[in-house]
């Protein structure tokens, strides 16, 4: 009878606890109730990160060379664009970004520096940008090959 009576009470509590974790952080917003995510802009007027090219070849270049490039993008939503983080896939490359929020159908541009040192042959480097869009993220890449001296 114990047995029974204890395994009824896991039980319960197992179902709640697994009813407890569904919740949804989902609100209703005013404009035209599009549902979003607490705290953000609606999908239909979220900023958007349209950028030039999403992938540069920076082709050969040398062990110990730098090289930088500008992934220029065009904020081509409603409503300012904010970066919020860039980051690498390695410590060999560091993304810059502006700080000022982009106006609708304004320019701005991510600079990325890669270092080649202690690099060797082919090389692809993500840099993966956070920002307030729609998805959240938006990647670019820098590929190219480090050649010995």
């Amino acid at each position: 009878m114990r047995k029974l009576l204890l395994c009824t009470v896991v039980a319960g509590l197992f179902i709640s606890a697994c009813n407890s974790n569904g919740q949804s952080t989902t609100a209703v917003t005013a404009d035209a109730g599009t549902p979003t995510v607490a705290g953000t802009t609606s999908a239909t007027n979220a900023p958007v990160m349209k950028f030039e090219k999403e992938t540069h070849d920076f082709g050969k270049i040398k062990a110990g060379d730098k090289v930088t490039y500008e992934f220029k993008f065009t904020n081509t939503g409603k409503t300012p664009l904010i970066i919020k983080d860039a980051v690498a896939t390695c410590g060999c490359t560091k993304p810059e970004w502006p700080t000022a929020p982009i106006q609708p159908g304004a320019e701005g541009a991510v600079k990325v520096t890669f270092s080649s040192v202690g690099k060797m042959g082919l090389q692809d480097k993500q840099i993966t940008v956070t920002a307030n869009t729609n998805p959240a993220q938006n990647m670019v890449h820098l590929i190219g090959e480090v050649t010995a001296h």
